[in-house]
């Protein structure tokens, strides 16, 4: 999972690949020894390389930056709920690409920069050098281009008016569930923020949540002082309903229980 995110840093990093770093790239940048064959009289470099490293089985990873930890530290944490969060995108676009939906497109290349998010977790600043930060910066624009197509879907949605329930049809109700794994992905990335360990911007894609400052008359009344506007659970939660409106399928309301 994490050597999977931080092979993708920058064109999955051909550095990383030196140390092992699982996924595509990673496991194939690791040379074979020459003299090395395979059962067939073949280069092993022929073969598909292995998938496992064995090099985690004590409980720790590495991070982009050479750092071993303990795999339940929370920067392991964030790539887990991230890598999640693209699984749950990519079952979503599975059900609306058999719709028909044309927003399909647009689901995949937020997959696309979830690894790039994952890269940037994967190097921690703490730890990092300059072609580190190179390889895995996170920029703005891709929030902006949310930002533009949430306007674009809640222009042609009706206007919300009682608390929706996750449903709508199959798509409506994964988009739905994407938001919520969004959310959980967020609880984990926005303390490697508030820490200086992560880019502001990897949470301003994924996060809905308040950065506090505790000495805020606001917030020590109970408001948040600070918004931290969600865009991509945002985007889900205006997709889910965009693909129940196209589908013509029942947006379920909230409706409190008789006691």
């Amino acid at each position: 999972m994490l050597r999977r995110a931080a092979a993708a840093a920058a064109a999955a990093a051909a550095a990383a690949a030196g140390r092992g770093l699982r996924g595509p790239l990673g496991a194939a940048g690791r040379r074979q020894r020459s003299g090395e064959g395979s059962p067939d009289g073949g280069s092993r470099s022929d073969r598909a390389p292995k998938i496992y490293t064995r090099t985690g089985d004590a409980g720790f990873s590495s991070t982009f930056t050479g750092e071993r930890r303990l795999k339940g530290d929370r920067i392991f944490e964030a790539l887990g709920a991230t890598d999640e969060l693209s699984s749950a995108i990519g079952l979503a676009g599975e059900f609306s690409s058999e719709k028909g939906h044309t927003f399909v497109e647009q689901l995949h290349k937020v997959q696309c920069m979830l690894q790039d998010v994952g890269s940037n977790i994967a190097t921690p600043l703490s730890s990092a050098r300059e072609a580190h930060l190179k390889r895995t910066s996170f920029s703005e624009k891709p929030v902006l281009e949310l930002e533009q197509w949430i306007d674009s879907y809640s222009e042609q949605l009706p206007p919300l008016r009682a608390f929706i329930l996750p449903s709508g049809g199959k798509s409506s109700a994964a988009l739905h569930f994407s938001r919520a794994v969004c959310r959980r992905a967020e609880r984990c990335v926005v303390p490697l923020v508030q820490a200086g360990e992560a880019d502001p911007n990897v949470a301003k894609y994924l996060n809905s949540c308040a950065l506090l400052d505790t000495n805020a008359p606001d917030v020590r009344s109970g408001f948040t002082a600070f918004p931290f506007v969600s865009r991509l659970s945002d985007y889900l939660f205006v997709l889910a309903r965009y693909a129940a409106m196209k589908e013509g399928k029942e947006e379920k309301i909230y409706v409190k229980p008789e006691s």
